[in-house]
């Protein structure tokens, strides 16, 4: 299948896990992958790969992706806050989960997010997420390679 060259995979790249299953899905549609992080890491000699290390601060790697992203490209990150800048710009954004965001699920995201933060300050959660599952891969790239085909699609 003919990729089409606008459509560009926008990495949250410092805690992805699935940069492997995003380089091979790239490859196969012929996309532009940026990994976007504060520091340095291994990435596959490949043309369509691209590292940007920004070094400007705690924020520096979001607002790099928020700022680069279009509404034909694809954001993929946990972090719920750059998910909302990012679906603002028209993107389309997933989790490494396979959980895709949505303009109709961003705002409860970023509601639970906050309240989470609040019980964690208050000592009621001392825990972090569920460990990452071979069943969480899966999900990813079957919702990976749906994106892009809606996209395609022009939807």
């Amino acid at each position: 299948m003919k990729g089409i060259s606008v459509i560009r995979l926008f990495i949250d790249a410092d805690a992805c896990p699935v940069k492997n299953e995003v380089f091979r899905v790239a490859r196969r549609y012929r996309l532009k992958v940026y990994l976007v992080s504060n520091s340095s890491m291994r990435i596959p000699p490949d043309e369509s790969i691209e590292l940007i290390i920004v070094h400007e601060g705690f924020d520096a790697a979001d607002d790099w992706i928020a700022t680069h992203i279009t509404e034909t490209d694809i954001a993929v990150t946990a972090d719920i806050p750059l998910a909302a800048r990012c679906l603002k710009k028209g993107a389309r954004v997933l989790d490494p989960k396979g959980r895709v965001f949505s303009e109709d699920s961003i705002g409860e995201a970023l509601a639970t997010r906050e309240f989470t933060a609040f019980l964690r300050d208050m000592g009621t959660i001392t825990g972090g997420p569920p460990p990452f599952e071979p069943r969480d891969r899966s999900r990813f790239l079957q919702r990976l390679d749906e994106i892009i085909h809606a996209i395609m699609r022009g939807y």
